[in-house]
């Protein structure tokens, strides 16, 4: 995995930096592993714009992927890695040996003709799915649950992981990608490893062009708009817009939104850095 730096034959390569894609091992989808995917534009039944700022992009058909890994003590090699449009990280296709296949997220460093194993008789070894319990301390885990038995929750991402620190009684102390630390069931899952394609960030799309191929409509800052169109709007000249909010008036700079009754809350020990 790496990035690749285009030449600036045109102005759109002038700065792009793209993914080098010399990870992926197949063009082509598993059939029975990929539904079609509807676009919205961003409106709703009604045909009533509801979200702004969506629209075009080009077509995708969506991977079904296994964020369970409920085969349990069942080996399967890994066929695969590819690309996959509909996230940031790539995937990778299990063989199982009774025959299923079932999609991943690719964690760093698996490869082809790798097997993997899932449940209390898996080593923690990447790629590999154990319960919280049975997970060394102080190991690198990803795509994990929150509710035992739900699938996988998070730090699914590209280049995400979180890391487990302590376990007492009952519960698991996990560090988020976040920088929070939560208590979390030991009984959940986790993977082992960390997310592929940790240079989705540093990744540069050139142009335009490319965030509405994603099916990113142009932005408009609220600053620019009138005051009839947003709280930031109006003014003479380039004048700041007050303090920054959102269209219906809620303060997006150190107004807290987080419900003081919601029922996590008792999990976790230090919230995340400001």
């Amino acid at each position: 995995m790496g990035l690749r730096k285009f030449k600036p034959v045109t102005p759109g390569t002038r700065f792009r930096v793209g993914a080098s894609f010399t990870e992926i091992t197949a063009t082509k989808p598993e059939k029975s592993l990929v539904v079609s995917s509807k676009k919205s534009g961003g409106r709703n039944n009604t045909g009533k714009m509801t979200m702004r700022y969506i629209g075009g992009g080009h077509k995708k058909s969506f991977r079904l992927i296994d964020f369970k890994r409920d085969k349990f003590d069942i080996p399967a090699v890994v066929a695969t890695i590819e690309y996959d449009p509909n996230r940031t990280a790539r995937i990778a296709l299990l063989h199982y040996v009774d025959g299923e296949k079932r999609y991943i997220i690719a964690p760093e460093g698996l490869q082809v003709g790798q097997t993997v194993l899932s449940g209390d008789k898996a080593t923690p070894e990447v790629g590999n799915t154990l319960k919280l319990a049975n997970i060394p301390l102080g190991s690198i885990i990803h795509n994990l649950e929150i509710h035992p038995g739900k699938g996988a929750q998070l730090a699914r991402s590209a280049g995400a992981y979180a890391q487990l620190a302590a376990r007492d009684g009952k519960y698991a102390t996990i560090k988020m990608p976040s920088g929070e630390t939560r208590l979390i069931l030991v009984t959940c899952l986790a993977t082992i490893g960390t997310v592929s394609n940790s240079d989705h960030a540093n990744e540069v799309l050139g142009k335009a062009g490319r965030s509405r191929w994603i099916g990113r409509r142009p932005r408009t800052r609220p600053v620019a708009m009138n005051p009839v169109d947003h709280p930031m709007g109006g003014g003479e000249g380039r004048s700041s817009g007050g303090q920054p909010r959102s269209r219906n008036g809620v303060y997006s700079k150190g107004y807290k939104t987080r419900s003081l009754k919601k029922y996590s809350n008792r999990f976790i020990i230090e919230k995340r850095k400001k």
